[in-house]
């Protein structure tokens, strides 16, 4: 399962009026390799769900993860900080053995 922080959820719905988007497009959250620490986040508007795909809900936030991903984000937060060190959405994952600087890339 993957938990949506309420600045999140709030951020995610926002972006979803802003870019028109509707409905049936959720949160597609998967794992890449690549990044300074080996494996990299990637999180987008997808109206696709397939058979292998594993969908939660939470906080009215459908998000949709592929199976080999899933490895590696159980139990994740998906949070948004807007302070001064920096603006954007922050995986709190404790799967993550290391994480880059920047919290884009990690490892396990």
């Amino acid at each position: 399962m993957i938990i949506v922080s309420d600045k999140a959820k709030d951020r995610i719905l926002e972006l979803k009026r802003e870019e028109g988007r509707t409905e049936n497009e959720n949160i597609r959250v998967s794992v890449k390799g690549g990044g300074c620490s080996g494996l990299m986040y990637d999180l987008g508007f997808d109206a696709q769900i397939i058979d292998t795909d594993h969908v939660f809900e939470d906080k009215g936030v459908k998000i949709v993860v592929d199976r080999k991903s899933l490895l590696y984000l159980a139990g994740t937060t998906l949070e948004f900080s807007d302070g001064l060190n920096g603006k954007g959405f922050q995986f709190i994952n404790p799967n993550a053995s290391r994480t880059c600087g920047c919290g884009e890339s990690f490892s396990v």
